[in-house]
């Protein structure tokens, strides 16, 4: 985290995290994504632990509004990765676990009727 975030209004130091994330995702820069990331989430606990009335609701809607951008970025990035792993004969993680715990089950198609 740079001191500049620590020593800001929180907003301000969110609206930073937002655009640094953002300039991350469209450079492909995982390094940057990751400390982008670390600030938002300081500046996250920062304007959480404010006093009320410190931080104005539209400037709040805004920065939301900015961060489901990014949110939207996010995931058309991984869709892309999703879909050149496919294409290299990769498969993604499927998030799925076996009976045991472990990662890398396949999901199994059940009938959930009768016909």
């Amino acid at each position: 985290m740079n001191a500049a975030v620590a020593t800001d209004h929180p907003l301000e130091a969110l609206e930073r995290a937002l655009d640094a994330e953002r300039r991350a995702l469209l450079e492909n820069d995982v390094d940057a994504l990751l400390a982008s990331t670390a600030d938002k989430l300081s500046a996250l606990r920062r304007a959480e632990s404010a006093q009320p009335g410190v931080i104005a609701a539209e400037r709040l809607e805004a920065l939301r509004l900015q961060n489901q951008a990014n949110g939207v970025l996010l995931s058309r990035r991984r869709r892309e990765v999703g879909w050149a792993l496919r294409h290299i004969g990769r498969v993604e993680s499927t998030g799925v676990y076996d009976s045991r715990g472990q990662p890398g089950a396949r999901s199994q198609a059940r009938c959930l009727g009768v016909g």
